[in-house]
């Protein structure tokens, strides 16, 4: 099995023993260090970690992080992490989610190689949460490559594997219902993951999510900041009647925005850090910032494709990177659980895992459980209805030192009111937010 690389200079066993050693002076156990709830500040000095290697040039990269210190937990201990009572509250989906709402639809998820203990793993994460089941033998969970065959699947990948459970995990919080399509690209390469997009639309798929990226110069063979040629591959992640979705990256503003997010027909995904507070709501939710590893959520202006007749704000001639935003820091992450053993990762278990790889099959399962996908061609139906979205104010993505600064009092890197880079619109208020454009 393929193997995560050590970063270097931070091997997770050296960030799993900081993690630990932060609980220990703070004075609490490293489960509570890295819970949701509270989310000490003591906890953030633990910098996230990358699931996957770095990429090989033109290949795409995963956007899942890892706190370090949530995993190697039992499966008699509550998960750190969010689970989806959490993800209902914050963002109203309860109501849809106990009428059973996205039954019979479908939540594509495109990722590249194979995650072994895909199925057995979801099995876990959905009884520990009394989820119904959703197994290949019921029908709810299908797992491919990027033909749409059942075999040969592609290598395994460790990191990889985590990006998966991340996603299978987050479309059954945000909606249990909905029915689980695992499409595997053979690579990380552009061509196989937009064949895996097209073999998800072609088998049915309502929503199409999609948690990685790379940066725009390396599909359009041009420098960032010189406008030339389109994405030879664009077409694959343009289907009306489809909802494609795409993370936004996780390396704060960058000059070279982010592909697919940044295509015109893809819904763009940006992150937050989601909290509990004693305001109406209940939740209150901030851009997520830059950690000590330069981790932040991703924004930018396409220096390639062309701004949308829907999307008018003006700093940016071209199209802005995001539209729309969910949890996403991995302070505040999802519980995920995956049992692949990596000697270079995190321990098998229970992870709190985040990234706008968390935040993009929220949205693509949002998107499902509102079930008007049929008339969706792009993000054009959230700028129609963005009094159904919670505005985000508060948090920048500029990440210091990184020689794509963006000034704070901009609202490409910053989240201020009404529409930013970082949040795009906001975040959902309920499935109605998910409404068509007309």
């Amino acid at each position: 099995m393929k193997s995560r690389k050590k970063l270097p200079g931070r091997p997770w066993t050296a960030a799993a023993v900081a993690g630990a050693l932060v609980a220990l002076v703070s004075g609490v156990s490293a489960v509570t260090a890295n819970s949701a709830d509270g989310d000490p500040a003591a906890a953030r000095t633990a910098a996230p970690v990358r699931a996957c290697d770095d990429p090989r040039p033109g290949e795409a990269a995963c956007f899942a992080e890892v706190l370090p210190g949530s995993g190697d937990r039992s499966r008699t201990q509550t998960p750190a992490g969010y689970g989806p009572a959490d993800i209902q509250s914050a963002y109203r989906l309860t109501e849809a989610v106990q009428g059973q709402a996205g039954k019979g639809r479908t939540v594509a998820i495109v990722d590249a190689y194979d995650a072994t203990t895909i199925e057995a793993d979801l099995a876990v994460y959905r009884s520990t949460y009394g989820l119904p089941p959703c197994t290949t033998d019921n029908g709810c969970f299908r797992k491919v490559n990027q033909k749409g065959e059942t075999g040969p699947l592609p290598q395994p990948d460790a990191g990889w594997g985590v990006e998966i459970s991340l996603d299978v995990d987050a479309v059954s919080a945000a909606c249990p219902s909905c029915g689980i399509l695992l499409v595997e690209a053979d690579t990380a390469s552009t061509d196989d993951l937009a064949d895996a997009v097209d073999t998800a639309v072609r088998l049915g798929a309502s929503a199409v999510s999609n948690s990685y990226g790379l940066g725009e110069s390396y599909v359009t063979e041009n420098d960032p900041g010189h406008p030339g040629p389109l994405p030879s591959r664009r077409a694959s992640y343009d289907h009306p009647g489809v909802a494609v979705v795409a993370s936004s990256g996780d390396a704060g503003y960058q000059l070279d925005a982010s592909y697919p997010a940044s295509l015109g027909t893809v819904i763009s995904v940006g992150a937050t850090t989601l909290e509990r507070s004693d305001g109406p709501r209940g939740w209150t939710e901030t851009a997520w910032t830059p950690n000590s590893r330069g981790s932040a959520g991703g924004a930018g202006c396409s220096a390639h494709i062309a701004k949308p007749s829907w999307q008018h704000d003006t700093a940016c001639p071209n199209r802005t990177v995001t539209d729309v935003s969910a949890v996403g820091s991995p302070y505040t992450g999802l519980a995920v659980y995956d049992s692949v053993p990596d000697p270079n990762g995190p321990p098998p278990g229970w992870l709190k895992v985040g990234g706008t790889s968390a935040s993009a099959p929220l949205i693509a399962a949002m998107y499902t459980l509102a079930g008007h996908t049929d008339a969706v061609r792009d993000a054009s139906g959230l700028y129609a209805h963005r009094d159904r979205l919670n505005d985000v104010v508060g948090g920048g993505v500029s990440v210091p030192h990184s020689g794509q600064e963006c000034p704070a009092s901009s609202y490409l890197c910053t989240a201020l009111r009404g529409y930013d880079g970082p949040t795009g619109l906001g975040t959902p208020k309920g499935p109605e937010a998910f409404a068509p454009a007309s």
